[in-house]
């Protein structure tokens, strides 16, 4: 039984979808479909994904493609790409003060490395940190970053009167590109060897999450 929801008759969502999901990616990055949520848009698409090197997870989120023919004047278009990145940095991140200012980095330059133009781009990005005391003084502080991203895709100027259909696979490498950012490995392209993280980030694992916003 498929897991996406798309609505009878959408093929060029179909078609965007098929062509996203066969392109190259990074060789740390390992997927899997996941059921799409229901009521955000007409076609939905979902899908898990991590960061894996040296079978240590380093990174972990969620993408959610969101495709209403009509078009939703918050998007200012038809297609809408919402993520989320989640990731455990190293404790001397619980007093870098411009982390945020960073992880808004990690979306802008995986956005533009993979030329995935876009517009209406939002992030927010919560920092949490945890230290123990007392009794539990002795286990180490840790610090995680989630972050939760939505853009709308460029496309075709519809002249043609059909629904113009973007070209998504850059869209799921940047986001790809932003997991990879906060696992703490360097922008790289497709087909290289994985490389040491900059940072040591290990992937918490949350409860299963609600629909993204």
């Amino acid at each position: 039984m498929p897991v996406h929801r798309i609505r009878t008759g959408d093929d060029t969502f179909r078609a965007a979808v098929d062509a996203m999901t066969s392109a190259t990616l990074r060789p740390e990055f390992t997927w899997r479909e996941i059921p799409a949520p229901s009521k955000m848009a007409p076609s939905t698409w979902a899908c898990t994904g991590e960061i894996l090197v040296h079978d240590e997870e380093l990174a972990s989120g969620r993408l959610v493609i969101l495709h209403d023919p009509a078009g939703q004047e918050a998007w200012d278009g038809s297609y809408r790409m919402v993520a989320l990145v989640q990731a455990q940095l190293e404790p001397e991140f619980a007093v870098e003060s411009m982390l945020g200012d960073v992880a808004w980095s990690w979306v802008t330059e995986s956005l533009e490395l993979h030329g995935a133009d876009s517009r209406e781009l939002g992030c927010t990005a919560t920092r949490v940190v945890s230290q123990s005391y007392g009794a539990l003084a002795e286990r180490p502080s840790t610090v995680d970053v989630e972050m939760r991203v939505s853009w709308t895709p460029e496309s075709g100027d519809g002249s043609d009167g059909a629904d113009p259909a973007p070209e998504l696979a850059p869209h799921f490498a940047a986001w790809t590109a932003m997991l990879a950012a906060a696992g703490g490995l360097p922008p790289a392209p497709p087909r290289i060897a994985p490389i040491a993280p900059t940072h040591h980030a290990r992937a918490p694992r949350p409860e299963e999450a609600g629909d993204p916003r």
